[in-house]
């Protein structure tokens, strides 16, 4: 963890350096952010959500210890080192677990904790704003910051009993819930001084009395809202001079730095202003995922122009049917009218589309596509219809002509923005 630590003192020094953590779990989204880590010469921070990755296995399926072994066989692939992959797990806490009481959602976030660090996740989320069943709605600061420190014993119970690197935390939540905005915004006001004063006193407090003085100085972030948001189909831009007054408080924090979440679509100059404002860990996940279902869209139109009919994937159409027969991860949050329906379910920005690529007939349909244009490739002016700046990037040379290449230069796109935000430097 101490390329964290560093990173957060000399942003502390004024060098208006960040980090982008890359929240997904889909292997070719891992492994695009790998290539971009390795040929930027960056270490890369990954994630992974309490939802994507638990005991239970999660939307993905996966148990802790199997997602860090996804993670570490792409990077043997790839080439890049473990060391320059940090680990970290995003909202740690009875997020999944909401619908039961407080006591049997809290006995299985503390598995879930240990579960993380035996693996080896390193940067820890403490996440426990949401209300279980009994709960008053919302919870008080107070019990918020207890379950913190209870779920932050555990953590280093468990990791002095496992041995490694020892973890640093982030504390506090963002508002909306993790994910993006379930309705429409046209505005979003940060979070005041006064709240962000009070979420680092209460936990201080509530981790002190619970004995863990020594882990303070490990608590090298805060989550809070800077005023970024998205929606279905727009993005409450940043802000600068709305958000003033909140970076300005954290310079009294000599060792925290704030964790700014959803900051997915914004653009360029809004990331850089996000560092340069000591937001300096941004997170990205759905767009990062929607990069991804955009090439394959792409790609699925280049097929069916260029493959035989019989043989071709149809991935959009297995897709977009497995989310049909198993509407439970996007029908709360979108249209029940037909027209809007079927554009949200593409097209919206929260990209619910990223929970069924886990699917074994999505995975097999995908692993089709790519095969079919591998041994297939199509010629260069489809791709220009398609997809104009990989076609470029081939043209010019930066790009091979495979179809995961393309599809990481897509995702390497967005990277890149962060990239520039986090790793060129600033006045602070």
């Amino acid at each position: 963890m101490n390329a964290l630590l560093q990173m957060v003192q000399r942003h502390k020094n004024g060098e208006g350096n960040g980090v982008y953590s890359v929240c997904s779990s889909h292997p070719l989204v891992i492994e695009a952010s790998m290539r971009h880590a390795l040929n930027n010469d960056e270490t890369l921070l990954l994630e992974a959500t309490s939802n994507q990755v638990n005991q239970d296995g999660g939307y993905t399926g996966l148990v802790p210890k199997d997602f860090c072994a996804l993670v570490f066989s792409i990077a043997d692939k790839v080439g890049l080192n473990h060391s320059r992959i940090i680990l970290g797990g995003d909202h740690l806490g009875p997020n999944c677990w909401q619908d039961l009481t407080a006591a049997e959602a809290m006995a299985k976030s503390d598995v879930l904790i240990a579960e993380y660090i035996k693996a080896g996740f390193r940067k820890i989320h403490l996440d426990c704003s949401m209300s279980c069943e009994g709960d008053p709605v919302p919870l008080g600061d107070d019990l918020v910051a207890q379950r913190a420190a209870r779920l932050c014993q555990i953590a280093e119970h468990t990791w002095q009993t496992v041995g490694g690197e020892s973890p640093v935390y982030i504390i506090g939540t963002e508002v909306p819930v993790p994910g993006g905005a379930h309705e429409g915004l046209n505005e979003l006001h940060p979070t005041s001084v006064d709240a962000a004063k009070q979420t680092i006193s209460i936990h201080k407090e509530a981790f002190f009395k619970a004995g863990l003085e020594d882990v303070w100085p490990r608590i090298i972030g805060l989550v809070v809202q800077p005023g970024v948001e998205f929606d279905l189909h727009k993005v409450i831009a940043f802000k600068p001079d709305q958000a003033v007054k909140l970076s300005d408080y954290i310079e009294s924090q000599p060792l925290m730095i704030y964790e700014a979440h959803s900051t997915d679509y914004q653009t360029a100059e809004h990331l850089a202003a996000l560092v340069k404002g000591h937001f300096a860990i941004l997170k990205v996940g759905p767009w990062l995922s929607f990069a991804l279902r955009e090439a394959c869209w792409a790609l699925d139109m280049i097929e069916q122009e260029w493959i035989d009919k019989a043989d071709c994937s149809n991935l959009k159409q297995t897709l977009l049917q497995a989310m049909q027969d198993n509407p439970v991860y996007w029908k709360k949050y979108y249209s029940d009218e037909p027209k809007a329906q079927a554009l949200d379910c593409q097209y919206s920005l929260s990209d619910r589309i990223r929970y069924y690529w886990p699917q074994p007939e999505v995975e097999a349909s995908l692993t089709k596509l790519i095969d079919n244009l591998d041994n297939s490739p199509a010629p260069l002016t489809l791709i220009s219809q398609y997809m104009p700046t990989q076609y470029q990037a081939i043209v010019d040379g930066e790009l091979e002509r495979d179809t995961r290449g393309i599809i990481f230069h897509k995702i390497s796109e967005v990277l890149a923005q962060y990239s520039a935000a986090c790793y060129t430097s600033q006045t602070a």
